[in-house]
């Protein structure tokens, strides 16, 4: 009985030896709807294919993928399913009844060299490692095991719709694999025999160069997919509310913000004139008003987003700094002296000749380099451009725009307000020239690789490159800045017990995700690390021992118990303490991340107005109010240079001021915890925000 629903697909280039019984031998197996693909043969292989009774398509553009996808293009109607073979003759055709048979079952049967004597004897050792490699990879980056990329595969038509391919070259059956388990098609492997090629040279396995190619093609695709992959559960883009009160709204939002931030401008040096902190807090509070106003909206649009995000930064860049970048600018010039800042605090006595016409302007001058090595080696590689306080803000705005654009690809541009047109996110950043953004793009990098497995499959378990990609990221946030260190643990601690019930397993993904995500500080050290010498931490400084700044817990707690009043390290207890309750408790990053966060600020003894900018990311996904409030509430803040204008130097905020910062997040904090707890929103499920872009 004829096989009227399959159309067989055979990419040919100078096959005229083989592909004449290639044809006839589907024939005999019932198949009529034939396809060759002309790759661009220099032989007669065109006209024999006419001759068996095939029909010829011409593809002059080369690539296996490309004539794959030039041969199903315009299929027939009662076209169902589609067979793929090679035109060498390599193939055991004799085997397709066995693909016939599953259909009924399957979506996507694929031929397995590997699985029989004779194909794995006709496989290149490249073609044997390849295939591993290649099959390796995606059960670690998907969890399903393919053991070849074989040619010999048949797949329903509908199937082959969904997958959307894309790859026109070697990477066609890898990419068609991958995403049959992103869309959750049935598939299965079956052994097949594999024999010699009948006749011409292999494109691939006839070359050194020809394998490396493809297998640097096939690599190259599978790192395409993953990162795509990545972000393939953003909430689709919906249409835009276009009502006059949303019209109106959006107006005014955007104008506040961009007013807001022209009128802050002129306002960045607080400590000379008192009279420019007050304006300052004008500016911001009018920003403030635009920021409120945009929790209101529906909606918003590519373009909206984005220029409003990105005008108010290029704006505050020009304004004056905080004196954190001085400290910037010399840390880095130190380097390229070669000298290394922790070696020496920027008063030091040698140091001298080295002294700029800014150099007065560094605070804390006592203390030597307190910031991490990736920090470090990144203020040496603009300081080797130029000591210019804007271009090293716009590293730090590159990277804030950075997070606004992974945010806004898996949450929706609406959702994303909450950073992206957050004051106090581009104050701190773009105005104040602090480099917390660099600290938090890897963090919200590993956060988003890490969730998206459990987003898109969560009755599996979690693939090693899902731990290991996510600790990667998270070791950069901590060689960066140290405080995303207990994070790492909560990989760690998620690998094993999630793997509990083979906990040997478990064990070995925790020590390897932990390990990787150390790698990036250890490996960073090594730059300013020395025999036994690496002291990376100014621990005799009083910045570290007892510096104290807007505080809240350890402020009330030194209220009552003075002597906590020099002794930092205190504080470390409680905050372990809360870190050990959230991994026995959180069980998603994004989760633990926040709550961390929330304990560290609450405990820390040394907190600024900028911190805050550290929870706002994790803010899109939770709508925390207590988040949304401190972004505006952290502005008062700035009553401690405002006192140094004053000649105040006690840099201590007053019992009332403390309580305008810390009151409106604690109460947000309460509110969204209840608010939570009322809804019965459980911690294993997510908290994508499906909102209109």
């Amino acid at each position: 009985m004829p096989l009227d629903d399959i159309l067989t697909i055979i990419p040919a280039l100078n096959e005229a030896t083989t592909i004449g019984t290639v044809i006839q031998t589907l024939q005999t197996q019932g198949l009529t709807h034939i396809r060759v693909i002309d790759n661009g043969s220099q032989d007669n292989t065109a006209t024999l294919a006419t001759a068996a009774g095939a029909q010829v398509l011409h593809e002059p553009v080369r690539g296996y993928g490309q004539a794959c996808w030039t041969g199903i293009q315009d299929l027939p109607p009662q076209i169902e399913w589609i067979l793929f073979c090679d035109a060498d003759g390599s193939d055991d055709l004799s085997q397709l009844p066995e693909f016939l048979a599953l259909r009924e079952t399957h979506d996507l049967i694929l031929g397995n060299r590997r699985g029989t004597l004779t194909g794995r004897q006709q496989l290149t050792p490249v073609q044997q490692f390849g295939n591993w490699l290649s099959g390796t990879l995606i059960h670690l980056g998907w969890g399903q095991q393919f053991a070849d990329l074989g040619p010999l595969r048949l797949i329903r038509r509908e199937a082959l719709e969904a997958l959307e391919m894309r790859d026109r070259n070697f990477g066609w059956t890898v990419e068609m694999q991958v995403r049959a388990v992103e869309c959750n098609l049935r598939t299965i492997e079956i052994p097949v025999n594999y024999y010699p090629r009948q006749g011409g040279q292999s494109k691939i396995s006839g070359t050194l160069s020809g394998s490396v190619k493809a297998g640097t093609i096939i690599l190259t695709t599978l790192a395409k997919l993953y990162w795509h992959n990545l972000w393939q559960s953003a909430p689709p883009p919906q249409s835009q509310p276009t009502g006059p009160l949303h019209k109106t709204l959006l107006f005014f939002s955007a104008c506040l913000l961009m007013v807001g931030s022209i009128y802050a401008l002129p306002h960045g040096d607080f400590g000379q004139d008192p009279a420019t902190v007050p304006q300052f807090w004008l500016g911001m509070g009018i920003m403030g008003l635009g920021f409120v106003l945009s929790w209101m909206l529906q909606g918003v649009s590519r373009w909206w987003f984005w220029g409003v995000a990105i005008a108010p930064r290029l704006i505050l860049l020009g304004m004056y700094p905080n004196s954190d970048l001085w400290r910037y600018l010399w840390e880095g010039y130190l380097q390229t002296q070669g000298i290394s800042p922790y070696a020496f605090p920027p008063n030091a006595d040698i140091l001298e000749p080295l002294r700029t016409v800014w150099w007065p302007l560094i605070n804390h001058p006592d203390v030597s380099a307190i910031y991490p090595p990736i920090t470090q080696l990144g203020f040496r590689s603009l300081a080797s451009i130029g000591l210019w306080g804007p271009l090293f803000k716009a590293a730090f705005v590159a990277a804030d725009l950075a997070i606004c654009g992974l945010l806004s690809g898996r949450f929706g541009y609406r959702a994303t307000l909450l950073y992206a047109w957050n004051p106090l996110v581009i104050y701190s950043f773009a105005g104040g020239g602090h480099y917390d953004s660099w600290f938090l793009l890897p963090l919200v990098g590993g956060w988003l690789w890490f969730e998206r497995h459990s987003e898109s499959q969560p009755e599996t378990a979690y693939p090693l490159f899902t731990y290991l990609g996510s600790a990667l990221l998270v070791g950069i946030s901590i060689a960066v800045k140290y405080m995303s260190l207990p994070v790492l643990a909560f990989l760690s601690w998620h690998a094993l017990w999630h793997r509990r019930k083979r906990w040997r397993s478990g064990l070995g993904v925790a020590i390897a995700t932990f390990g990787v995500g150390l790698l990036p500080m250890l490996l960073s050290a090594l730059s300013f690390c020395s025999g036994a010498a690496c002291s990376l931490i100014p621990t005799r400084s009083v910045f570290v021992n007892y510096g104290r700044s807007a505080e809240f817990l350890p402020y009330w707690i030194a209220r009552v118990w003075e002597p906590s009043r020099w002794e930092n390290w205190l504080f470390a207890i409680p905050l372990a303490l809360v870190v050990v309750w959230l991994l026995l408790r959180a069980q998603r990053f994004q989760r633990f991340a926040e709550w961390y966060l929330i304990g560290l600020l609450l405990l820390s003894p040394i907190v600024h107005g900028w911190y805050f900018t550290w929870l706002v990311p994790f803010a899109v996904a939770s709508r925390n109010w207590g988040i949304r409030l401190v972004s505006l509430s952290a502005f008062v803040y700035f009553a401690l240079p405002y006192r140094i204008a004053l000649d105040d130097t006690s840099w201590i905020l007053m019992g009332l001021e403390r309580w305008w910062l810390w009151g409106p997040f604690l109460l947000g904090l309460l509110w969204s915890s209840g608010r939570a707890s009322g809804l019965g929103i459980a911690e294993g499920h997510s908290s994508t925000p499906q909102t209109a872009k």
